[in-house]
């Protein structure tokens, strides 16, 4: 094994082998959403260089494990070790059968554990950061040439991940990172020490990005940041991401805009009234509480307090009465007491938000909270645990009761049912994010994933709403987009597993000089 650390600019390099037949590979990605779009640059990094989306074989000619795997990780839940060396073991026998293939492991356990990684698995051939997946395709080309693992941390990004190339996995709506990082020191989360301090976009650049995406038939963009809230702070500008959305508002063709993930810290009244004031940024909102008790949001060093958090909800319901509100929620920290527990469960009731992703709290090597006193009992944990899902359970179902009758626009997606098939139905995503199963009348036009459609709500369930209007003759009307353009346009390109082609990445290094701003935009 060698540790080695420099920056590595990626070219094309040559993933045919003697015989003539191109390399597969497969991307595997655990995480957030910011690792799922990682993951589509390294599958555009792989592209480039001349290898082979696995899943883009027909299924006779498709070999059971790809020449290349990747594995691109997460570090913040308790398992995420177990389940990466799991996976690790699973390949083994086939690495044995193949010694040409290759397993690369990237991410933020890839950083975090580094070259632990080969003394637990020596079988792996390349250990790749969060800073320099750029790094991936020579990385792989020297470990093949070397016959050693090829190990690369860099300690802080160097080119910003747009600059990239990426094969997205959908025609119709597209990840738009806008910055990476974040300057906060939850005491519960390693993200910080993995992603580096935030480093922002210019907001010309990402509005470039987007209306080149909307060329190609995208409709819904997400904003992504790991805190895009405060957007802005390295060009000195706190408004910056109201102005920004406000710019996407002016993007012909743009019809959806989403943003993941604010913090209530930071979480300004501006942003809420550019969410209301601009047509296409949709009535969703993630605002991850984490707890309902002052202290442990004081012991978890989060810089707001549960009046502040419930005053955010009231004034963006205020100024955005159907939004949709979701949020984060960890059970069991550090000295968390039942009273404490009770706090949460007191502010799940008033703000009614219309899902929540709940964790029960595991120690994170690394942070300060692995380390606090008071530990509480996994069994205490878990019936707090389940206390909390059957009121969120309450609080959504009535939420999604409160929808029935109305009329929604429905982006489709290719399937978001297990049962869609089974009860004829098709699945896609209101403006509010709300998950929709609709049904088609018989004979009635048949959207396509990217289009439009507009039903009313017959009845709604704990976790979606259930559309089947139009079969009693009530609303359904199907409006087609340059999405269901572009997604359809891809169905019959061979050897494209329905994906887009790798788009280039923006063409950007390091911290740009001032650049003119995109219409519509005045941050600077």
């Amino acid at each position: 094994m060698t540790t080695q650390n420099f920056a590595t600019t990626p070219v094309a390099t040559a993933a045919v082998p003697p015989t003539g037949v191109a390399r597969t590979y497969d991307v595997r990605t655990h995480g957030c959403q910011m690792n799922v779009h990682d993951s589509e640059r390294l599958a555009g990094l792989l592209e480039t260089a001349g290898y082979v989306d696995l899943a883009s074989l027909p299924a006779g000619e498709r070999p059971e494990v790809a020449d290349v795997v990747v594995f691109n990780t997460c570090a913040v839940r308790e398992n995420a070790d177990n389940k990466l060396y799991g996976n690790l073991g699973q390949l083994r026998p086939a690495k044995q059968k193949n010694p040409d293939m290759q397993i690369a492991v990237g991410g933020c356990m890839a950083q975090k554990d580094r070259g632990t990684i080969v003394e637990r698995a020596p079988w792996v051939d390349v250990v790749f950061g969060t800073h320099n997946i750029g790094s991936l395709p020579a990385l792989l080309d020297r470990a093949a040439h070397n016959k050693r693992a090829e190990v690369e941390i860099l300690e802080s990004l160097e080119v910003f991940p747009s600059t990239l190339p990426t094969r997205r996995d959908s025609a119709y709506s597209a990840w738009v990172s806008i910055s990476v990082g974040c300057n906060n020191t939850c005491t519960f989360c390693i993200v910080p020490s993995l992603r580096g301090k935030e480093q922002d976009r210019r907001p010309g650049e990402v509005l470039a990005e987007i209306e080149a995406l909307v060329a190609q038939g995208v409709v819904e963009v997400t904003l992504l940041g790991q805190n895009v809230n405060t957007y802005g702070v390295e060009f000195g500008d706190r408004l910056a991401f109201g102005k920004l959305l406000r710019a996407c508002g002016e993007i012909e063709g743009l019809e959806r805009v989403r943003f993941t993930s604010p913090h209530p810290a930071a979480f300004t009244e501006d942003v809420i009234l550019a969410m209301a004031e601009t047509p296409n940024v949709m009535p969703s909102l993630h605002m991850p509480l984490q707890s309902g008790s002052d202290k442990v949001l004081k012991d978890m060093r989060r810089s707001y307090r549960s009046a502040k958090f419930l005053g955010i909800i009231d004034t963006v319901r205020r100024h955005i009465p159907d939004a949709a509100i979701t949020t984060d929620i960890i059970v069991g920290f550090p000295g968390e007491t039942e009273e404490d527990f009770q706090g949460t469960l007191d502010v799940v009731r008033e703000s009614r938000f219309s899902s929540a992703f709940t964790f029960q709290y595991s120690i994170r090597p690394g942070t300060p909270a692995a380390t606090m006193d008071q530990q509480v009992p996994k069994e205490v944990v878990q019936e707090r645990f389940e206390r909390l899902i059957a009121l969120q359970e309450e609080v959504s179902w009535a939420g999604n009761r409160a929808v029935e009758g109305r009329e929604v626009e429905v982006l489709v997606t290719p399937s978001e049912g297990r049962k869609d098939a089974a009860t004829k139905r098709l699945s896609g995503r209101a403006r509010d994010n709300r998950l929709v199963h609709f049904a088609v009348p018989e004979g009635a036009e048949v959207p396509r994933p990217g289009d439009m459609v507009t039903v009313q709500v017959t009845y709604g369930a704990p976790h979606h709403l259930v559309a089947d209007s139009g079969l009693e003759g009530g609303t359904y009307a199907v409006r087609r987009t340059p999405g269901g353009v572009a997604w359809a346009a891809l169905q019959d390109v061979p050897d494209g597993a329905g994906k887009p082609a790798v788009s280039l990445g923006m063409p950007s290094v390091g911290r740009p000089a001032a650049a003119p701003v995109a219409p519509g935009c005045s941050v600077v």
